[in-house]
């Protein structure tokens, strides 16, 4: 196969994340945003040392398990990736995927080991707690969109009006947003969106919470203060009195104006005004209750988190038994969540979390818990670890995407810890990982895939580790 060659042929199954493994008469070639059974024409974009990658250019024959799409966006949207499958075939994908990763690594040990399978996401739609929309155009100088970006386009915008993995509410707020930005627009004021390239523009991100327990609602509109449009406040109330006329399941509990000249495209705040109530809202996990604010980081799917975590603790109670006054350290602690789990059947939780920001959420909701043995520390896993007095009795794992630094990993098994509890979100890098826990010592007992996030190429996975001489 050469660059620039087209090929048919036959999807044969998918890695992770979204990889079509595509087998053709000239060999094999990775394609992404293919379905398994789906027989595909593409183009080769990349071919060295026997290996090709590919661009879809179209499905010739659908898959024997495809079915019509319930989201009208699909194609378009540049999101979910199996919403043509049944929800049966799409966590069988995934399980089939982390225990491909998994094999060749844990088939090295000589002690047995235990895939759980994966276990299914408890609401298949309208699952997501938050959504970042943003304010573009579908086709260059057309109407104003705001949604999700198309498929392959870092510039154009699709308007997903009936996203089917947010709920109403969502969509009622997304679209009484569009429609009054483009009518403000249609009357002559000054609301284009925020041109990436030029750099100008005032519309940029709409961002949208809500907790799946108590309902309530956090709206922000991001924009850039690139307007010197004294009826600005005047427009913004206008729209406030949109959102709060809405007909929705929840309660909106506050409503805010980011303002951000930041060139990057992405979601922050200069500065931000509370147009309505309050900048924090509630949500309950597993008995817990945690405040939450516009930027603070959450799990996005609070009925998967609560399994998540629910099957973490199981992990953990199962080998703890009847022991008391252990330490734990929960190193990449977010804001907190595991750590207060554990709690209470620890003498002592320390969790260790880079963003600050982080870190005084957990704070502040474990005093909110009557959680009075946590202890939060803000900074990097690699030069925290030197500080604290107190040694860990187990560890609690829960890094970001790319996996643990190669140094802070040295760190964390020089500690010797009969157990290890990883949660992992990308199984390539949990793999590359457990590689070094095997080298050192450690083998695997017990592995489990979690689908937080229906209908995409993500996949949460908990793995036991134990120390192999015990």
């Amino acid at each position: 196969m050469k660059k620039g060659q087209q090929i048919e042929g036959v999807v044969t199954r998918i890695d992770f994340p979204n990889k079509g493994i595509v087998t053709c008469e000239e060999g094999v070639c990775v394609v992404k945003n293919a379905l398994p059974g789906q027989r595909v024409r593409a183009v080769i974009n990349k071919a060295r040392k026997g290996k090709a990658e590919g661009r879809l250019l179209e499905v010739l024959a659908p898959s024997p398990r495809e079915q019509e799409s319930p989201c009208p966006h699909f194609g378009q949207c540049g999101g979910c990736i199996y919403l043509p499958l049944l929800y049966e075939e799409t966590l069988k994908i995934k399980e089939e995927q982390v225990k491909r990763l998994l094999e060749p690594v844990l088939s090295r040990q000589e002690e047995e080991w235990h895939f759980e399978g994966a276990k299914a996401n408890p609401a298949v739609f309208g699952y997501r707690n938050k959504m970042e929309f943003t304010f573009g155009d579908e086709i260059k100088d057309g109407p104003l969109a705001l949604g999700m970006h198309k498929r392959g386009s870092f510039y154009d915008i699709v308007s997903v009006r009936n996203c089917q993995i947010v709920d109403q509410d969502y969509r009622r707020i997304l679209a009484c947003t569009l429609d009054f930005f483009q009518e403000q627009k249609d009357q002559g004021q000054p609301v284009s969106f925020y041109h990436r390239l030029r750099h100008d523009g005032y519309l940029r991100h709409l961002l949208v919470r809500k907790a799946a327990r108590t309902g309530e609602i956090l709206i922000a509109l991001v924009t850039t203060t690139q307007t010197a449009d004294s009826l600005e406040e005047q427009m913004l109330a206008a729209w406030r009195e949109k959102l709060l006329q809405l007909s929705l399941q929840g309660t909106i509990v506050g409503i805010m104006h980011v303002k951000n000249d930041s060139q990057a495209d992405v979601v922050q705040s200069d500065e931000t005004d509370i147009l309505y109530g309050r900048d924090y809202f509630y949500e309950e996990l597993l008995g817990l209750q945690f405040r939450i604010s516009l930027f603070s980081f959450f799990q996005t799917n609070s009925l998967s988190a609560e399994l998540l975590y629910n099957t973490a603790r199981e992990y953990i109670l199962g080998i703890l038994g009847e022991k008391e006054g252990q330490i734990i350290y929960d190193l990449y602690s977010g804001t907190g969540t595991i750590a207060q789990m554990l709690a209470p059947v620890a003498k002592k939780v320390i969790g260790v979390e880079i963003v600050e920001e982080a870190v005084v959420a957990a704070r502040e909701n474990a005093a909110l818990n009557g959680l009075h043995n946590c202890e939060f520390i803000a900074g990097d896993v690699l030069k925290v670890l030197d500080t604290i007095a107190e040694k860990p009795d187990m560890i609690v794992l829960d890094p970001p995407r790319d996996g643990i630094h190669p140094k802070a990993l040295d760190k964390i098994i020089q500690y010797g810890v009969e157990h290890i509890l990883y949660i992992s979100c990308k199984p390539t890098s949990l793999a590359r990982d457990l590689e070094v826990f095997l080298t050192r010592g450690y083998v695997v007992r017990r592995c489990v895939a979690v689908d937080q996030f229906s209908w995409t190429g993500h996949v949460e996975n908990v793995v036991l580790i134990q120390r192999k001489d015990t």
